[in-house]
């Protein structure tokens, strides 16, 4: 969730919980990564979502933020556990990155000459591997925060490259920017005025967000699979890699900042 406004995510998050057990076959751990002004919560659990009293927690008190990443594990490389539940967190030009991958890379063993001793695995998957082999190339390209039309380039063809190996469904936010790239299946949905009631496909549950949003509130919720079933989700293409920033889907260039009040989505 990219969102202009802290946002509560309460509502998406209880829909896509019921994916991990009960409704969907992910149930080799979750996550959450809550980026708040200057800080950024990670919350782990190597157990089902749907059976997680930390999930159930989770979801009795949310907390607002700007930018949050979620993620249920089916895993396809390393072990069930707490170290192998995404998402990941690491801090790169003074910011805390998270990131979180959906799919499966086939012989990815980035060269040595791009490790960063900041960024070394603390688990076994793929997806960790991904994430650090990220950070190490852009924290060796620049030596401070670039411009967003810089790391855009940068990412999309660090995306592709790895790519090449598998599925690379994956997000990363630093909570103010959220990319998402697809490789096979990603959808958004963005929540503005006129806002309404929405339903979610996986437990009888739904929202009137006009009830509880301003005029001008916007939240993107970005999935692998649509979670509700009465609202227009757009499906990303193959290969494109989409930033978030303020609720919208924007390009490369630079977006004004917006007012820090509260929303639900």
């Amino acid at each position: 969730m990219n969102s202009s406004k802290p946002a509560a995510v309460d509502f998406s998050f209880a829909g896509f919980a019921e994916r991990g057990g009960r409704t969907g076959e992910h149930r080799d751990g979750w996550g959450v990564a809550i980026h708040t002004a200057g800080a950024c919560q990670l919350m782990t659990d190597h157990l089902a979502s749907v059976d997680s009293p930390l999930a159930l927690a989770f979801r009795r008190q949310p907390v607002k933020a700007r930018s949050v990443v979620a993620h249920i594990r089916k895993a396809t490389q390393g072990r069930v556990a707490l170290e192998n539940s995404h998402p990941f967190t690491r801090r790169l030009w003074g910011q805390t990155w998270s990131f979180a991958h959906n799919g499966n890379l086939v012989g990815f063993d980035p060269p040595a000459a791009h490790a960063h001793p900041d960024y070394t695995p603390r688990g076994d998957t793929d997806s960790e591997r991904a994430f650090c082999h990220l950070l190490s190339v852009l924290a060796q390209r620049f030596d401070q925060a670039p411009p967003r039309q810089e790391l855009y380039a940068a990412l999309a063809t660090l995306a592709a490259d790895i790519a090449r190996h598998g599925t690379f469904n994956f997000i990363l936010s630093n909570g103010d920017l959220l990319f998402a790239h697809c490789s096979t299946d990603l959808h958004y949905v963005v929540r503005e005025y006129p806002f309404s009631v929405a339903r979610l496909i996986d437990c009888d549950l739904s929202i009137d967000f006009s009830k509880h949003n301003h005029l001008d509130d916007r939240i993107a919720v970005i999935a692998t699979a649509p979670l509700t079933s009465n609202e227009t989700w757009i499906r990303l293409q193959a290969g494109e890699l989409a930033l978030f920033v303020g609720g919208e889907q924007v390009g490369a260039a630079p977006v004004r900042c917006r007012s820090r009040e509260l929303a639900i989505c």
